[in-house]
């Protein structure tokens, strides 16, 4: 990789970052896990209660980006058509009829999907594939989205009313989950002091597909050493229940992550390496993804539910003894 590409890089990511600081208070770790999962070409799921910017977040984000974007508000009458779009009936002038594909809000290249939770299993199982396959078939033709596709979704937690929990499946479509936590004192009087007034912020495009494409590419030729990755499989297989697990996996999991996580884990890694100006992946780089890349693929068992215990608990456990063994 040529330096001149890692600054051109860099220069580029630290405009994007401008861009969304002019509009978004704080949230800046909720701000580089989301541009790990652009870069890395992956989607992103944003988990927090109602007002806390995630939908904002994801509309500057593709405002910097010169990118179409479609929003899509998850509801419980939401219809599978309505995401991926159906075939019309049109007459024309002699009255013959022909059928013709209406393109839904899907085909383009940001989907915010604002709520997904709130949608029925049924209508969130049409994000699927396109989510993994990046096409969408109907009415028995197969249709390729745009390039590059990311689908950026937030959900309410599930302690929240009329919500629909993600199946395993469709959570593990998503590179990481990001949680977005609560604001400051001092970021709530910033929020207040700067949409009380007449100010009209501009967010300038920074960003084009081309330019995400080469960062892309260049966070893909990071080197990654033999023992780096070890430790990334070890993190994985670590989160599985049995003789060799700690004891707070065994307690409290019922399923560890999948093949997914791992692959989830060197992706995101390996863009954070690249976003700190290095060209090799680094210890530290796996630890600080694991919590975004393995939260939602760790499913707890009654025992861990009933005891309030968190993924990140399990999570933050097995870094430790991993860190102990490391050393």
């Amino acid at each position: 990789m040529a330096q001149q590409t890692l600054e051109d890089c860099l220069q580029r990511v630290e405009l994007v970052r401008q861009e969304i600081g002019k509009v978004l208070v704080g949230q800046k770790d909720v701000v580089e896990q989301l541009l790990w999962a652009v870069f890395a070409g992956g989607h992103a799921l944003l988990e927090g209660v109602p007002g806390l910017g995630k939908t904002l977040l994801v509309r500057t984000l593709s405002q910097a980006f010169e990118l179409s974007f479609q929003r899509i508000q998850f509801t419980p009458d939401l219809m599978p058509t309505d995401i991926t779009g159906t075939n019309i009936l049109l007459v024309d002038e002699k009255g013959q009829q022909s059928f013709q594909f209406q393109h839904g809000p899907i085909f383009a290249h940001v989907v915010l999907a604002d709520e997904i939770n709130r949608a029925t299993p049924k209508t969130q199982s049409a994000l699927l594939e396109a989510m993994q396959e990046r096409t969408v078939s109907a009415g028995g033709v197969t249709r390729r989205l745009p390039e590059p596709f990311f689908v950026l979704a937030t959900q309410n937690p599930l302690e929240q009313e009329g919500t629909y929990p993600l199946p395993e499946a469709q959570m593990d479509r998503f590179l990481l989950k990001i949680d977005v936590p609560y604001p400051t004192e001092e970021e709530l009087k910033m929020i207040v002091r700067q949409t009380t007034t007449s100010q009209v912020i501009t967010v300038e495009k920074v960003a084009s597909a081309e330019q995400i494409a080469e960062i892309q590419q260049a966070a893909r030729e990071v080197l990654v050493a033999d023992a780096v990755l070890d430790y990334a499989v070890k993190l994985l297989l670590a989160t599985h229940p049995g003789e060799l697990a700690i004891a707070s996996v065994n307690k409290y999991v019922r399923n560890g992550a999948g093949p997914r996580g791992v692959q989830s884990i060197v992706s995101l890694a390996k863009v954070r390496a690249l976003l700190a100006g290095r060209y090799n992946l680094a210890y530290e780089d796996v630890t600080a993804v694991a919590l975004p890349a393995l939260r939602h693929r760790i499913f707890l068992n009654f025992e861990g539910e009933a005891n309030g215990i968190r993924p990140d608990r399990v999570i933050m456990d097995i870094l430790d003894e991993l860190g102990t063994q490391k050393v």
